[in-house]
């Protein structure tokens, strides 16, 4: 019998080649979950992005919030900020936002509900020429709709806080509080919709502008898995005629 066709050699490459099936058809499936997903959430902020407004959850509502029912409503609601108190946020080319093209930052503020507890406000975009005279918020109640965000956690690539200019790359809304000691503040945050203020941060509505590869993603893997096999049985028959 012939090196090329030891019994044990075909053994191993047949192992080999399942292995390597399975995990193509692995990410296939995974890409089928993805796209899923991805599907519902589109549909899930085209309906809630849209929706009127609804009076923002009082605090005592706030530990019964959850992110994946709760993110992303439109809110009305009316706060006093509490000036002198701003941390800016790195902005780059948003998804959500296609109005905000350059480099800047997002300016977020503590504010206060008449009936208690304080919101962190995102006030909307500067340019990072505004860096050093970030318009402050205005005086007294002011009425407010927006959209309920829940905080970006810092990865392992996130950059460290530039904490002598106040300057953030990550919306973590628990240690930019901590850190410019705001007190306790909500599980979410306020994207600001409207009023558009003369001189003030640059407010706007959220586009849903999400990517969906998901499907060539799922035809690439599953094709590779298909191509394998192929070649395997190529091989294999080749081996075998060999005998």
């Amino acid at each position: 019998m012939s090196e090329t066709a030891r019994p044990g050699s075909i053994v191993g490459s047949a192992i080999a080649t399942l292995v390597a099936f399975a995990i193509l058809c692995g990410l296939g499936v995974w890409q089928i979950e993805r796209k899923a997903w991805k599907e519902n959430l589109i549909a899930t902020l085209d309906t809630r992005l849209v929706a009127a407004p609804e009076l923002v959850p009082p605090a005592s509502q706030w530990p019964n919030l959850q992110q994946g029912r709760d993110e992303y409503r439109r809110v009305a609601l009316n706060v006093e900020f509490e000036r002198g108190k701003d941390a800016l946020v790195y902005a780059a080319a948003s998804a959500f936002r296609p109005d905000v093209k350059q480099q800047g930052f997002w300016v977020l503020s503590p504010a206060r509900l008449p009936a208690g507890g304080t919101v962190v406000i995102d006030r909307g975009y500067i340019p990072t020429s505004q860096r050093d005279a970030i318009p402050p918020p205005p005086t007294g109640p002011v009425d407010l709709v927006g959209i309920m965000r829940w905080p970006e956690m810092s990865g392992m690539f996130t950059p460290t806080p530039d904490l002598a200019h106040g300057v953030w790359y990550a919306r973590d809304i628990a240690a930019i509080a901590a850190a410019k000691n705001w007190g306790p503040v909500a599980p979410f945050s306020i994207e600001q919709e409207s009023p558009q203020r003369p001189d003030a941060p640059k407010v706007g509505k959220l586009v849903v502008n999400l990517p969906n590869n998901h499907l060539q993603y799922i035809i690439t893997w599953f094709g590779l898995a298909a191509g394998l096999l192929g070649v395997y049985g190529v091989w294999l028959v080749r081996r075998l005629r060999g005998r």
